[in-house]
């Protein structure tokens, strides 16, 4: 007879697998439905930490639970559900302690919110509401990503190109400002909107960059954060029509995701010059080319410059008009670049005009301004590198920096990429 050990030894890998899967799509509900969450508890609560503990709880029972009870019908309306249960048990312990009673008391009230304002939508709120003038620029984008996208601290300061550390004590000392200056959940007023625009846009791109090319995790892109970030440009795009820089963006990112289909193969990275452009989403490119040209025609007609995101647009639909790699229009994409210098003159812009000019006038030329870009580190810049190098027949140090750009990135397909980049030069 068997054991009961031996009986089971058999069905072990499935066991896993299961189990594997279980966690896994529990991994992804997280993901989708952090940011709502959150900016749900937010505004009921008018609290920030308390939203954010809440959700944390309500996510670390549903890792306990779901895999024993089952997934619930509405995973996002069990987690509001939660959470919402973890914070009144919050502010009722509070209450015993400083006199919060009668908060925790009208927390159950069932009876209809006070008018949003302008805003009406829970998680373009919580954007605008951590974009407060209070707040210094950088520390209103970090906090943001961390309430809303739900991004590890690790993952918002790659995404700022600074230390661990250095993020973490910036979304410390934000949280700290609003409780210290007493700041509410509250939607600016409609005159408010264009002060704290810059701010939510810059949000709203990184959220869109980080699910473009994940900086952490075994996935190559987190889908649910560039699908959000879209989201939250078709609502900003609602709110504020006549805002160039919001069509600017909303057209950047379509214009982008257009290419989801075409960037991956095999569980590596496929550069844009080796796409298949027959993927790429028609419907997405034609929606994104008449926002650009929008944007340009407003800028003829009010004799003003286009901003940054309205460049980047430009620069996207140059590269979609395309038919062939080969076909890429590279004088107007560095003259795109030119302008986009004028406005936004950042190491990460004057890298990509050096690897612009570096297909119109020669990798040497290329390699020459990419030296003088202050971006050791960064995983982009080691690529650029890597690639020149490589064209000028600097094998040696192509493999070099081909290492250096494989160390400084954590996407398993850029990696597989770059690996495979690296591995191709003969020694």
């Amino acid at each position: 007879m068997l054991s009961r050990s031996d009986r089971s030894t058999p069905n072990e890998p499935d066991l896993l697998s299961a189990d594997a899967r279980v966690h896994a799509e529990i991994e992804r509900i997280v993901r989708e439905e952090h940011g709502r969450v959150v900016a749900s508890l937010a505004r009921r609560f008018g609290d920030l930490d308390v939203a954010e503990d809440a959700v944390s709880e309500a996510l670390l029972a549903a890792v306990e639970r779901w895999p024993v009870d089952g997934f619930p019908p509405n995973p996002g309306a069990w987690l509001t559900t939660t959470a919402g249960n973890k914070a009144i048990d919050r502010i009722r312990r509070e209450s015993r302690r400083d006199a919060k009673h009668q908060a925790a008391m009208m927390i159950t009230d069932d009876t209809p919110p006070e008018p949003t304002g302008p805003v009406e939508d829970d998680r373009l709120r919580l954007v605008f509401t951590c974009c407060h003038p209070a707040l210094a620029p950088e520390a209103r984008v970090a906090l943001t990503l961390r309430m809303l996208g739900g991004l590890t601290v690790a993952e918002i300061a790659r995404a700022f190109l600074v230390a661990e550390t250095t993020m973490a004590q910036r979304i410390t000392r934000a949280k700290a400002k609003i409780k210290a200056a007493n700041i509410p959940y509250r939607v600016p007023e409609a005159s408010d909107l264009s002060e704290r625009l810059n701010g939510v846009l810059a949000v709203v791109y990184l959220v869109f960059n980080e699910g473009y090319l994940a900086g952490s995790g075994d996935d190559p892109m987190r889908i649910e954060l560039t699908e959000e970030a879209i989201r939250l440009g078709r609502v900003l795009r609602e709110l504020l029509p006549d805002e160039g820089e919001v069509a600017g963006l909303l057209a950047l990112m379509l214009l982008t995701d257009a290419r989801r289909a075409a960037r991956f193969a095999g569980g590596e990275l496929v550069t844009l010059d080796e796409q298949d452009r027959g993927s790429w989403d028609r419907t997405l490119i034609a929606e994104g080319h008449a926002l650009v040209r929008e944007c340009l025609e407003r800028v003829a007609a009010t004799g003003g410059r286009p901003g940054q995101y309205q460049l980047m647009a430009a620069v996207n639909a140059v590269h979609t008009d395309a038919a062939d790699a080969r076909d890429t229009d590279w004088s107007q994409v560095v003259a795109l670049y030119d302008q986009l210098m004028a406005v936004a003159r950042t190491p990460v812009v004057a890298l990509n005009r050096a690897i612009a000019l570096a297909e119109l006038d020669g990798p040497d030329v290329g390699l020459a301004l990419v030296d003088e870009v202050a971006l050791s580190g960064y995983h982009a810049w080691h690529t650029a590198r890597a690639e020149l190098l490589r064209r000028l027949g600097r094998s040696a140090e192509a493999r070099t920096e081909y290492d250096a750009a494989i160390a400084a990135t954590e996407n398993p397909a850029e990696r597989a990429h770059l690996t495979r980049r690296r591995d191709q030069i003969v020694r």
